[in-house]
């Protein structure tokens, strides 16, 4: 008798060709070679960035600033991360986010505040205009710019990952952190060396109100700054290869209402006696609210899209009818993962959280496709997709089938007039016609 495999067949090698044997790379394109400039640069960074903050605060005051500064790092992280889990980026685009905004992006900002606050008092013979010009004019430009820079090489180098407005607001959230993690150093090492000097301690002292203003009421300040380019530059990646005055208009008008942003908080104590508490209220809170509503709000939306883009591959026979539910629902995927570790332990677990992110990538990929923003490279993609999720599949599927008894009724299988595009998605494709699910 005859046996028939319970999935399509292997779809080969997913890149079609055989490796190796392609042109060769001149040695200045190889990955190793731009991963070790790029570490070498960051390291150098955080070596200066290191000097000058400990020639600023001495050691003492260093090791204080870094033991306060360092108390919303965890959290914020965890925040972005939590956002992201929808359609996770790898941990090596946040690293090197946070190493950014720490080291290159505050190096700069130092080395180049400094010039131009000496500069424009030198010019002007008017040292405490120069400072007031310098926070609120200079200091958001460099600022905003050093951090945008972050953002501008992850979504040129690493476009893949860079797919949508979430992907923005990450990057851009955590380059921001690291950055202000810096910065706090340095303004907590300052006060302390101040409370030193003057022999102030308590709630009265110079540390304790800096804490307060930057550690507990505005953790989020720099990182509510920079999303706003982060967002230009998630609204651009969703733009088609075509729009090129969009794609380079909305990043430009995203770091232009950073700078707007940034130089009304550097400049609300100029305002009056509550200048500070005015803007703080009145605009910072309410933006904060607003960006926060907007990033959940569009995690939801890409939970949906999941839904909707991969009941085309439940037809072509690559995944059971209820797994479109199932991964488009955090707490079902959480109940997969939980159920593969608990009978396969972390590294069951962890395959089935690689199968859940090839698949909502799966998904985001063919919505990209029916809207016209990626190219030929679909099909080729797809099949690297495919290529995982079946390689993950005999771990993955018990424990996305539990998560769906567990979170969801049986799920009829429909077909929607779907676009044709793709291979293994395409309702004229060759495996679209099986589907070994269908009774």
């Amino acid at each position: 008798m005859a046996t028939f495999s319970p999935y399509p067949p292997h779809p080969g090698h997913p890149a079609g060709g055989v490796p190796g044997h392609g042109p060769r790379e001149r040695w200045w394109r190889r990955n190793w070679v731009r991963h070790c400039a790029l570490i070498t640069l960051l390291a150098l960074s955080g070596l200066v960035i290191l000097a000058l903050v400990r020639q600023q605060t001495g050691t003492e005051g260093f090791l204080v600033g870094l033991g306060l500064a360092v108390l919303p790092v965890p959290l914020l992280v965890a925040a972005f991360r939590w956002l992201d889990r929808v359609d996770p980026g790898p941990w090596r685009n946040l690293f090197f986010s946070f190493a950014w905004g720490a080291c290159a992006a505050a190096l700069i900002a130092i080395v180049a505040n400094s010039f131009a606050t000496r500069w424009i008092a030198t010019t002007t013979a008017d040292p405490t205009s120069a400072d007031t010009l310098g926070a609120t004019v200079i200091a958001p430009i460099v600022e905003e710019s050093a951090k945008a820079a972050a953002v501008l090489l992850v979504f040129l180098f690493r476009r893949r990952d860079f797919t949508g407005i979430v992907d923005g607001v990450v990057i851009a959230g955590v380059t921001a952190t690291g950055f202000a993690f810096t910065e706090n150093i340095l303004y907590l090492g300052t006060a302390f060396g101040t409370d030193q000097l003057t022999g102030d301690r308590g709630f009265t002292s110079v540390t304790a109100a800096t804490f307060f203003v930057r550690i507990v009421m505005s953790p989020f300040a720099h990182p509510l700054f920079t999303v706003l380019t982060g967002i230009g530059f998630g609204i651009a990646a969703l733009s088609p290869d075509r729009h090129h005055i969009r794609r380079i208009l909305v990043p430009l008008t995203g770091l232009l209402l950073a700078m707007g942003m940034h130089a009304i908080w550097n400049g609300s104590s100029t305002f009056g006696q509550y200048g500070f508490f005015e803007v703080y209220g009145m605009l910072m809170v309410p933006a904060f609210g607003l960006l926060t509503w907007l990033a959940v709000w569009t995690r939801q939306r890409e939970l949906r899209t999941v839904r909707e883009e991969l009941p085309v591959y439940v037809h072509a026979g690559w995944l059971p009818p209820a797994e479109p539910f199932v991964l488009g629902s955090m707490k079902a995927r959480r109940l997969a993962r939980e159920y593969a570790r608990h009978h396969l332990g972390r590294p069951g677990s962890r395959t089935v959280a690689e199968y859940e992110a090839h698949a909502t990538t799966l998904a985001f990929l063919r919505h990209r496709a029916g809207r016209g923003h990626v190219g030929p490279e679909f099909p080729v993609r797809e099949r690297q997709l495919l290529h995982e999720l079946w390689l993950r599949r005999e771990v993955a599927r018990p424990a996305l089938d539990y998560a769906a008894r567990r979170t969801a009724p049986p799920v009829p299988v429909v077909v929607p007039p779907w676009p044709v595009y793709g291979v293994y998605g395409n309702a004229g494709a060759p495996y679209s016609v099986y589907n070994p699910y269908r009774s």
